[in-house]
């Protein structure tokens, strides 16, 4: 129980500062997004002053007001510098445009082709540029030259942008790797564990068993009626049949040819002697025999799960029909009751180990039931149909053997 206690808390530690950590990461990383994105901000604002600047000098330059007018170097080269990579586009009162930058990724050629390629995408997109740009940055206006500045997030900026979710993505999958890892080990362990409950299981019943097998032997030199001997060896045989399933648990089954029809026919008499009176059994099977690769012991067990849960879902009153039927490749055998049916969102979820309708029981019959048809013997086991109120239909689906 302690030992249990300290599991708990401690799991519960790691996953309170996963939590912090994963945290931490996300708020520094968008505190440096932010940090960045002040920062183009400001380079921008240097850009925009240097542009001002520029564009006065040459508009003085080409009024010819004065002839000792210079360009400012300093501004000319902010306003020309190759490495800014932020985005813009300049546009005047009346929207026209007056500059791009780092637009397209044709710009800088010096082919006339993409100058015109260039030129005809910022036209043609200004104003998706426009509403973009503005939900990204506000637009800055340059009032003495009556213009408006347009700008957007960097690449960097952009794909920094998206490292966050990035991060909770390689997050999840290792989490998800972590926790399927943890549920296999889980599972193998309690198969192992399932495994050694049957195996002993099966060695503890084979004790009394063989006692009983020699109690017969004894009673037949007794004056005991012939028939009551028989239906106890009949029980007996069963008794060793299910011990014979429960040491099979575990281990891969041997698959023999056998007659189908014949192994449904002998599965359902013995289930419809040892059940109430008040269930009104049918069989419907071909005359011909139906040849499939089977495990006998396995497949009347399963056969004997799926009546048993049709018989307790009809409280043990109604009618039962198995139905058996086949084309050239796959034989089908169908056990149709008139209980009080399944939701058609719980189609799948019966055969899920530990599920159960009933105040007692395991919920392991259609669990083993799938994985003798499905793993054991490559076939199929589905509801094939079911109503509220008016039954279910159980199919198992098997290859014929040509």
């Amino acid at each position: 129980m302690a030992l249990s206690i300290n599991r708990n808390f401690t799991r519960w530690i790691i996953i309170v500062a996963s939590f912090i950590i994963i945290s931490l990461i996300l708020w520094n990383t968008y505190a440096f997004f932010q940090y960045f994105k002040s920062e183009e901000q400001a380079k921008m604002k240097i850009w925009t002053n240097a542009y001002v600047v520029f564009s006065n000098d040459l508009n003085d330059m080409v009024a010819g007001s004065d002839d000792d007018v210079i360009i400012n170097p300093v501004a000319e080269k902010i306003v020309t510098d190759s490495t800014l990579t932020t985005p813009l586009l300049l546009l005047d009162e009346n929207n026209e445009i007056i500059r791009s930058r780092n637009i397209t990724p044709y710009e800088n050629s010096t082919d006339p082709k993409d100058i015109k390629l260039d030129s005809a995408y910022v036209a043609d997109n200004y104003k998706n540029l426009v509403a973009k740009f503005s939900s990204e940055n506000k637009p800055v206006v340059l009032n003495n030259l009556n213009q408006t500045l347009y700008y957007g997030n960097s690449p960097l900026l952009n794909k920094l942008k998206y490292y966050p979710l990035a991060l909770l993505l390689i997050i999840f999958l290792f989490a998800a790797v972590a926790y399927f890892f943890y549920k296999s080990t889980k599972t193998a362990d309690q198969n192992k564990l399932w495994t050694g409950m049957a195996k002993e299981t099966a060695h503890q019943i084979g004790t009394p068993l063989s006692s009983l097998v020699g109690w017969v032997e004894i009673l037949r030199g007794e004056s005991v009626n012939p028939e009551y001997l028989v239906e106890i060896e009949k029980d007996i045989t069963r008794l060793q049949t299910i011990t014979d399933r429960f040491s099979k648990i575990g281990s891969k089954p041997t698959l023999k040819k056998a007659d189908i029809v014949q192994e449904t026919i002998e599965s359902y008499k013995y289930l419809k002697t040892r059940s109430s009176k008040l269930i009104d059994f049918e069989i419907s099977t071909p005359d011909l025999p139906l040849y499939v690769n089977l495990n006998q012991q396995l497949y009347s067990w399963t056969i004997e799960n799926l009546v048993k849960n049709a018989i307790d879902a009809m409280k043990g009153k109604g009618a039962l029909k198995v139905v058996i039927s086949h084309d050239d490749k796959i034989v089908k055998i169908a056990i149709h009751d008139t209980g009080k049916g399944i939701s058609k969102q719980r189609f799948n979820t019966i055969f899920q180990p530990g599920y159960t309708s009933k105040k007692r029981g395991w919920g392991l019959g259609l669990s083993l039931a799938r994985r003798i048809i499905e793993d054991y013997h490559n076939g199929k086991i589905k509801v094939l149909n079911s109503e509220i109120g008016k039954g279910t239909t159980m199919q198992i689906s098997l290859k014929l053997l040509s």
